[in-house]
């Protein structure tokens, strides 16, 4: 399944999980040798919501979240009868999330909004001097997993894959952190591109979409509602006022390709 390109491994966990997810995921996930994606999600039972989420990274890594593999998630228990509800709870390891599905017209779910709590904003507008001296200015956001969004109009190669890497593994961050590089072109649209850790450069980012609306606002270059275009597609993200309890609500499509059988090596 993919959310705008974003494309994972769905394995349904409801009966028993796999062991050792970390190398099933480095297995799967090789684009040359395995299925090919993301990285792999567990669709788990939850005691403290309706379903639970494991999430693993092409390099064997496990997320605390993911924006668009939790709407894919949302479609996966609705399409295949988990569940008759269009609301459901998600359990994840930066907590609970509510998502609410749309279908089309064919039946499915064609979107998803999911409510991505209450942001954390770090240091904004922090330098980060790297090995050959240049030196970048990011904001921290955490939408329960790190990010470190840059306003900037450079959205190249050589910025995204030459720079990504090490700003990834900046000792500013103690865990690695996703790396968002935004480009503002008008107050409720901006273009971005991402390096996430464990994964490269992404056709998308749910999260880190989020992340970018709450650094451009805090900034001043944006409102508190933007479409955020990526190379995959584009998400519709509102950053709600304090009043209505400051959340992020993240609206995007949710699409499944194919399923089959996997012999494990």
């Amino acid at each position: 399944m993919h959310g705008i390109g974003n494309d994972y491994i769905y394995i349904d966990c409801m009966e028993s999980e796999p062991a050792s997810p970390d190398a099933l995921a480095r297995e799967m996930a090789d684009r040359h040798k395995g299925v090919g994606g993301d990285g792999i999600v567990l669709i788990c039972p939850s005691e403290a919501a309706d379903f639970r989420m494991r999430i693993f990274n092409a390099d064997g890594s496990e997320a605390r979240m993911c924006g668009n593999a939790s709407r894919c998630i949302a479609k996966y228990v609705i399409d295949h009868g988990l569940t008759d509800r269009s609301e459901i709870t998600l359990e994840t390891l930066s907590g609970i999330r509510r998502l609410t599905a749309r279908k089309g017209a064919d039946g499915k779910v064609e979107s998803v909004t999911v409510d991505m709590g209450r942001p954390e904003v770090g240091v904004v507008d922090m330098p980060l001097r790297l090995a050959d001296g240049s030196e970048y200015r990011l904001t921290a956001v955490s939408m329960g997993n790190p990010h470190g969004v840059m306003l900037t109009d450079d959205l190249t190669d050589a910025m995204v894959l030459g720079r990504g890497p090490e700003l990834e593994t900046h000792p500013a961050w103690p865990d690695r952190a996703n790396i968002e590089f935004a480009r503002v072109e008008a107050p409720d649209r901006i273009t971005m591109r991402v390096w996430e850790r464990g994964s490269g450069e992404t056709m998308a980012c749910g999260t880190g979409a989020c992340a970018t609306i709450v650094a451009a606002a805090t900034a001043g270059r944006t409102g508190r509602r933007a479409e955020i275009s990526l190379p995959g597609g584009c998400l519709d993200i509102e950053w709600l006022p304090e009043s209505e309890g400051g959340h992020v609500m993240m609206t995007g499509p949710a699409a499944e390709i194919f399923s089959g059988t996997y012999l494990r090596r």
